[in-house]
Formats: C-alpha cells, sequence, structure tokens
C-alpha cells in the first residue's frame, strides 16, 4: 500500500480506490485566459440546458487516470465538455478539427 502522506490530491477520479479523500488545497491564484474561458463555456452551455455540472463531473471522472493525470485542471473540463457535446451530437468531430 502506499504512504497516505504521497498519495496525490486526486479528487475527480471517481471510483478509484486507491485515491482517499484529502484535503482540498486552496488555490489563491484566479484562472488564466485559458480557465476564463473553459469556464464561460460551461456557463453558457448550463444556461443552454445543454449541459449540467453532474454531466461535466461524469466526464471529467470518465477520464482514463493517465490522461487524467497529464491534464490541467481546465483541461479536464474542456475534454469533458468535448465529449458531453460530442455525445450529445451538438458538434461532429470533424468540427473539431
Amino acid at each position: 500500500m502506499s504512504d497516505p502522506d504521497r498519495t496525490p490530491a486526486t479528487h475527480d477520479m471517481g471510483g478509484v480506490p486507491r485515491f482517499r479523500c484529502t484535503p482540498v488545497e486552496r488555490d489563491e491564484e484566479p484562472p488564466d485566459a485559458f480557465g476564463k474561458r473553459v469556464d464561460a463555456l460551461r456557463q453558457l452551455l448550463a444556461q443552454k440546458k445543454l449541459m449540467t455540472v453532474d454531466e461535466l463531473r461524469r466526464g471529467i471522472e470518465s477520464i482514463p487516470e493517465e490522461e487524467y493525470l497529464a491534464l490541467t485542471y481546465y483541461e479536464r473540463w474542456l475534454r469533458s465538455i468535448t465529449t458531453l457535446m460530442l455525445e450529445k451530437g451538438v458538434v461532429q468531430a470533424e468540427e473539431l478539427r
């Protein structure tokens, strides 16, 4: 078993038993321009009833572990949003290339 003090603070890895709950680290820095754009996109999609926070969370939790750990916080959001919009037929894969 891994050392509990060395467990990464990974909060969205749903169903992965080796990740225990850890205190959430407070991030005092505001999001950068990319993060602000991704959050604006999330808000617009929610306002248009195209996506819920629960769906966003499901998408984040379904990212394979290796990819999840390689992505930044807002890259995970964008990956989830993209997957959801493809699933719902709002966009086609060809439009994203």
